[in-house]
């Protein structure tokens, strides 16, 4: 069997999100670099408007190649074909929670950290463009604390966001919190005791935390 293919950087929360995905369902993924101009024709062809992830699905569409793009898509199509060990819960409440999470992170957690994460590293030290301190330091000072304020007051002794047990939520959310640290923002564990012992709990998982270290490496050698 073909070995399938992600497109893309796991600095992106997004793919990074679907390595993680797979590395807890025992799942087998071909990291392919692509997007800011990389990945030519066959990324193009998982994802039209380059945006990471794409995926390829090797001869999965009757013999020809399976492709799509987005993170949510992509673990839906893993998710429903490879349903042991599920991370989406399938009762309702557990479902559309995990949903609720997914969403979270993916739109108002990821446009916070997305101003402080290009700002801070993409632009000025990936593109060198330069980058708007003034955008990143706002986020930070008025965006980042209600976020952390609600997970505070969600995340259950449990210590996973959903059922007791890891899930799609809980990579979701801690995903783009990885890119923070990149830049070294950190969550303070004397305002937010809970929320902050949350995401260091699911970075240290063996999914999330050889992940980080190899970005860590990567991240060091642009100074």
């Amino acid at each position: 069997m073909a070995t399938m293919i992600v497109y893309g950087s796991n600095l992106s929360p997004f793919v990074r999100k679907v390595l993680v995905y797979a590395a807890e369902k025992g799942l087998t993924l071909e990291l392919v670099a692509a997007g800011l101009g990389r990945g030519g024709p066959d990324f193009k062809e998982t994802s039209p408007f380059g945006k990471m992830p794409g995926f390829r699905d090797p001869g999965a569409d009757g013999g020809k190649d399976f492709c799509i793009s987005d993170s949510t898509a992509i673990i839906a199509y893993l998710e429903a074909k490879y349903p042991q060990n599920p991370l989406i819960p399938i009762d309702p409440i557990g479902r559309a929670r995990t949903v609720w999470f997914e969403e979270f992170a993916d739109t108002i957690l990821f446009a916070m950290g997305s101003k402080i994460f290009f700002n801070r590293f993409v632009a000025p030290k990936v593109l060198k463009a330069g980058g708007d301190e003034g955008i990143a330091a706002a986020a930070v000072a008025h965006e980042l604390p209600p976020i952390l304020d609600y997970l505070e007051g969600v995340v259950p002794p449990s210590g996973f966001l959903v059922a007791d047990r890891l899930t799609v939520a809980d990579i979701a959310v801690a995903s783009p919190f990885v890119n923070l640290g990149h830049v070294d923002v950190v969550v303070d564990p004397a305002r937010w005791p809970k929320a902050g012992a949350y995401l260091v709990g699911i970075h240290a998982r063996p999914s999330f935390a050889p992940l980080i270290a190899a970005e860590q490496r990567m991240v060091a050698q642009f100074g």
